[in-house]
Parts: structure tokens; C-alpha cells; sequence
């Protein structure tokens, strides 16, 4: 006779059950891909996810509850921040395993990039080889605050909205590689779009900073931005980001 899972193992598996209850949210894995990028108040989480204030904020509730995100008060504002970068780790196992298990999911990509006309992206490594010969310009097309918080050896800062007012900053005589926030972004898609309309040589990177850092990129930062002991980095919440 098969023995009966021990109270010890359903006391266990309790606990891990805890992180799926947290994770089984769209809303509340946007909230984390956001967070990943680095610390926002929860006007700025509610702005950039679409959310209302009083859903993110009960989302961050539930993160925080299952110690997925780690809170602190500055002035009138709260911050919010990945609790640990084992918690970024996950999500990017998490999507590789869905990208492996799932064949909705890269049908879903596939059939989005048709429509546009977009499946054209640049490899991380040729990105790489590309960079470093000077053959290109890389452009942060996401907010400043978040190129501050850890960005691509080398990338300009030139958040989506900015960019048609400022294309005069870029070289034609080099290709144009636009990244954002990571496969599942398409502000990289559409800078691309806009640079090719105003005749530049333009590519998306498909990955991100959390995907550069995964296989192995490094990462720089804005001076003055700093880190917690095993955390990630620490930034100002400013009165206008909300």
C-alpha cells in the first residue's frame, strides 16, 4: 500500500504552494517584469502597467506578503523593489520553461510579430560583436530611470517618447539597435518602426537587461546608483515620477 504524503510534506508543500498562489496573476507577474527593471513607487507601477492604483497596490500587497517584493517609505511615497535577484532569477526560468512547454506561448509571439512585420531581430551575440567594433549605435528606448538602474555597456538613453524630437542625436552612417524591457516589450518595436520611417538602419535586440544579465551580459549603471546587500539597486523616489 502506498504511504499517505507525511504532515511534514503537505506542511512543506504549503509553503512552496505559497509562491504559485502569488505568481497565478498576469497582473502580478507584469508588476514583478516592472520591478525587475528596478525600484518604483506604486503611482509609478500603477501608470506604467495600466493598472488602477488600488489594484496595484493590492498586488503588491500580495507580493510582499509572500516576500516576493520588499517595501519602504520615502516621504510621501512608497517603494517597491524585487525582494531578492534569486526572485528575478525565477521569472526568467519561469519563461524559459513556459517557452519550452508552451506552444501557445511562441505561437502567440509568432503570430503578433506577422501581423507587424516584425520577426527581424538582431542575435545577442552579433549585438555583442557589433558594439564592440563600433559597427553600431544602441539605443534605451525605456524611462531614464530605469537606463539609471542597470543598462548595456555603451546604450544611449532615449525613452520612446523622446525619441522622434532627438533622432538628430543618432549617426546614419552606423545601424541602429533599439532594446526595451525584453521580449514581451514593444516599445523597442516601435522605436524601431519610427527610426526606419526617418530612413535609419534600425533592428530591435530582443533581449533585455534581466536576459543580457542572464547569459552572462554585463550591466552599468548611472553613477550614483547604488546596491543593497543582496538585493537589487537602490534608487530615489522623486515627487515627479508619480
Amino acid at each position: 500500500m502506498a504511504r499517505s504524503a507525511t504532515p511534514l510534506k503537505h506542511a512543506v508543500y504549503a509553503q512552496l504552494a505559497r509562491l504559485g498562489r502569488a505568481l497565478a496573476s498576469p497582473a502580478r507577474l507584469d508588476l514583478l517584469e516592472l520591478l525587475a527593471m528596478g525600484p518604483r513607487t506604486v503611482e509609478a507601477l500603477a501608470r506604467e502597467s495600466g493598472q488602477s492604483l488600488a489594484n496595484t497596490s493590492h498586488h503588491l500587497q500580495v507580493l510582499r506578503r509572500d516576500r516576493l517584493v520588499d517595501a519602504e517609505k520615502q516621504g510621501q511615497y512608497v517603494t517597491y523593489r524585487i525582494a531578492h535577484p534569486e526572485v528575478t532569477a525565477f521569472l526568467t526560468h519561469l519563461k524559459r520553461l513556459a517557452h519550452r512547454r508552451l506552444a501557445e506561448l511562441d505561437q502567440l509571439l509568432r503570430d503578433y510579430h506577422e501581423r507587424r512585420g516584425t520577426m527581424e531581430t538582431v542575435d545577442r551575440d552579433e549585438l555583442a560583436r557589433r558594439v564592440q567594433s563600433g559597427e553600431v549605435t544602441v539605443v534605451d528606448v525605456r524611462p531614464r530611470e530605469e537606463y539609471d538602474a542597470g543598462h548595456l555597456p555603451g546604450a544611449l538613453s532615449i525613452p520612446l517618447p523622446d525619441l522622434e524630437r532627438r533622432l538628430r542625436e543618432l549617426p546614419r552612417s552606423r545601424e541602429i539597435v533599439a532594446y526595451c524591457r525584453g521580449p514581451y516589450c514593444v516599445m523597442a518595436l516601435d522605436a524601431v518602426d519610427l527610426l526606419r520611417r526617418h530612413g535609419f538602419a534600425a533592428h530591435r535586440l530582443a533581449d533585455g537587461v534581466v536576459e543580457w544579465r542572464a547569459r552572462g551580459g554585463r550591466i552599468h549603471r548611472a553613477a550614483g546608483i547604488g546596491r543593497r546587500a543582496g538585493g537589487p539597486p537602490r534608487t530615489r523616489a522623486h515627487r515627479a515620477e508619480v
